[in-house]
């Protein structure tokens, strides 16, 4: 698939197939995602790849927990994905995907954030590529923070969780969203 291809037709996928995502080609896609630019070339990121079905399970509910108790009550209420999360118990934030990858930096860097957003743009557009679909999960961001989230992933106290992106074959490809006009203002002098 061209680069261009994947740009315009990488979506976010909520829906997969059983089918697991071998380690070779995980691999290929955090070889991408370390082709990343990354602030004075620190490179500073980690990967943990999450394979286990009933870890994942705990990491669902106890982030789903996590983030109900967090969240503004103002905000759950006006929300209609936060009103389906918080009323079904059965709900996972990872819609059953086989693999969480979450891209981790140490927290003491100024620009871990953008540098671990920038990997997963890599990662996801590589999985794209190769006919995968992923997801970048902000309702778990809280819970991996915290002490017991990075116990769960055996990370460092010093590590900052940045972006944790599902990854699993596609049921199906979502439909294009239409995008808004950009808003460009050019200086030319």
């Amino acid at each position: 698939m061209e680069l261009m291809q994947a740009i315009y037709s990488r979506r976010a996928v909520r829906e997969f197939t059983a089918e697991s995502v071998d380690e070779k080609t995980l691999r290929q896609l955090i070889d991408a995602a370390i082709q990343a630019p990354s602030a004075v070339n620190e490179q500073p990121w980690l990967f943990s790849v999450v394979l286990n079905k009933e870890l994942l399970s705990r990491i669902s509910h106890e982030a789903k927990t996590h983030m109900v108790k967090t969240t503004p009550a103002g905000l759950l209420s006006h929300s209609r994905h936060f009103q389906e999360i918080r009323n079904d118990p059965t709900f996972d934030i990872f819609y059953h995907a086989p693999v969480l990858i979450v891209i981790s930096a140490l927290a003491k860097s100024p620009w871990v954030v953008e540098d671990c957003a920038l990997a997963a743009e890599n990662l996801m557009l590589a999985a794209r590529a190769l006919g995968l679909g992923t997801c970048w999960i902000g309702f778990s961001q809280g819970w991996l923070g915290t002490t017991e989230g990075k116990a769960a992933l055996n990370l460092p106290p010093a590590y900052l969780p940045v972006a944790p992106i599902i990854v699993g074959h596609p049921k199906s490809t979502p439909a294009s969203v239409a995008r808004q006009e950009p808003k460009i203002n050019w200086i030319r002098q």
